[in-house]
């Protein structure tokens, strides 16, 4: 569930096809994002689920199943 919502997030931010989008995709390297991308990505993350992602948390973002345990563990603290 968090895995979709996430694509559709990073689909819109970044302008590319959710479908194109997997686990394993790095934002900077598959998806061309600048950290000003990665910065909009995290701050719809933090919005869509009501989260808090901290900055060394964030830092440590590289692809999207990075993302998706961030989401996991805000969500259970």
């Amino acid at each position: 569930m968090e895995f979709k919502k996430l694509q559709k997030i990073i689909a819109e931010v970044l302008n590319v096809e959710a479908d194109d989008i997997t686990l394993d995709t790095t934002f900077v390297d598959d998806l061309g994002a600048d950290s000003l991308d990665v910065f909009q990505i995290i701050m719809g993350i933090e919005e869509e689920f009501d989260i808090e992602i901290p900055n060394d948390a964030a830092e440590s973002i590289v692809t999207v199943s990075d993302a998706v345990e961030q989401i996991k563990s805000a969500m259970n603290n």
